[in-house]
C-alpha cells in the first residue's frame, strides 16, 4: 500500500510538472513582445554609463527587478484570489504612468535640451564615475520601469493559468518571473558590453579583426536605436494596457482592423496603441506638472 501511495504521489506530482511546463511555454509565447520592449527599455536606461560601471549598473538593476518579482507573484496571486476586480485598474495605472515617462522623455529631449560647455561634461563625467546622482537616477528609474512592465507580464501570464489549481498559479508565474529576469539582464549586460567585445576583437587579427572593427562600428548605432525602440516601446505598452482596459476602446480597435490582412491587422492596432499611449502620456504630463511644479516651489 505504501508503495502504490508513494508511486501515485509521484504520478500526480508528473502530472503537475507536465501542466506547469506546458502552460509556461503558453504564458511565454503570449509575453514574448512585452519582453522585447522590457529588454529595449532597460537597455536604453543603462546606456550612457561609463564602461567600468555598465555591468555593476545592469547587475543593481537586476536585483532592483528579482525584488519587484519577490512583490509582485504573491500580489499577483492574492489579487486574483481575493480581488480579481482590481488587477484591471492597476495595469492601467501602470500603463498611464509608462506613457507619461514616455512624454516626458520627448519633452525633455525636444525643449529641455541645453548646451553644455566642456567643463560641465567633465564635471558630470566625474560624478557617473563616482557612482553619483545621475547613475542613481538611472538604476532608480529602471527599477521602476521594470516594475511596470513585471507587472503587466505577471499579469498576462496569471491570465492564462487562472482556471488553474493555485499550484500551477504560482509555480507558472515563479518561473515566467524567474526566466524574464534571468533573460532580460543577460542580454542587457551582453549589448551594454558589445563595445568591450569589439575593441578586444579588433585587437587580434585576420577576420576577427575585422569582425571587431565592424561591432565597435555599430555598437553606438544600436545603443541609439535602443534608446529610440525604448520610448516607442513605452507608448506601445502603455497604450496598449489602457485601450485593453478600456471595453468599448479595445473593440473599437478591434473592429477597426478587421478584414485588413495579417500585416496591416498587427501594424494598424500597434499605431492606434501607441497614438493612445502618446495622448495618454500628455494628459497625464499636463495634469501633474502644474501639481508638480507648485510642490517644487513649497519645498
Amino acid at each position: 500500500m505504501a508503495g502504490a501511495s508513494l508511486f501515485a504521489l509521484l504520478d500526480d506530482i508528473a502530472t503537475i510538472l507536465d501542466d506547469v511546463a506546458l502552460m509556461t511555454k503558453k504564458a511565454a509565447s503570449k509575453t514574448a513582445g512585452v519582453l522585447g520592449d522590457d529588454l529595449a527599455l532597460n537597455a536604453q536606461q543603462v546606456s550612457g554609463v561609463v564602461a567600468k560601471r555598465e555591468l555593476p549598473v545592469v547587475w543593481s538593476v537586476a536585483k532592483g527587478s528579482f525584488v519587484n518579482k519577490l512583490i509582485l507573484v504573491p500580489a499577483a496571486l492574492a489579487l486574483n484570489k481575493f480581488a480579481p476586480w482590481a488587477v484591471t485598474p492597476l495595469l492601467m495605472i501602470g500603463g498611464a504612468y509608462l506613457c507619461y515617462e514616455g512624454v516626458e522623455k520627448l519633452v525633455n529631449h525636444f525643449f529641455h535640451r541645453s548646451k553644455r560647455t566642456p567643463e560641465e561634461a567633465a564635471k558630470e563625467l566625474k560624478e557617473i564615475e563616482a557612482g553619483g546622482v545621475d547613475e542613481k537616477g538611472k538604476i532608480k528609474g529602471a527599477i521602476r520601469t521594470d516594475f511596470v512592465l513585471s507587472a503587466e507580464i505577471i499579469v498576462i501570464s496569471l491570465g492564462v493559468v487562472a482556471s488553474k489549481p493555485f499550484a500551477t498559479q504560482a509555480l507558472v508565474l515563479s518561473a515566467i518571473a524567474l526566466i524574464m529576469t534571468v533573460g532580460v539582464y543577460g542580454l542587457v549586460a551582453c549589448i551594454v558590453k558589445l563595445d568591450d567585445l569589439g575593441l578586444y576583437l579588433s585587437q587580434k587579427q585576420g577576420g576577427l579583426q575585422m569582425m571587431g572593427r565592424g561591432i565597435l562600428w555599430a555598437a553606438p548605432f544600436l545603443m541609439k536605436t535602443l534608446s529610440i525602440v525604448g520610448t516607442i516601446a513605452m507608448f506601445l505598452v502603455g497604450g496598449q494596457i489602457l485601450v485593453h482596459g478600456i471595453p468599448f476602446v479595445h473593440h473599437w480597435v478591434e473592429h477597426v482592423s478587421e478584414g485588413m490582412g495579417a500585416l496591416l491587422g498587427a501594424v494598424v492596432p500597434a499605431l492606434l496603441h501607441g497614438v493612445s499611449g502618446i495622448l495618454a502620456g500628455a494628459v497625464v504630463l499636463a495634469v501633474l506638472h502644474p501639481i508638480m511644479k507648485l510642490a517644487g516651489k513649497g519645498h
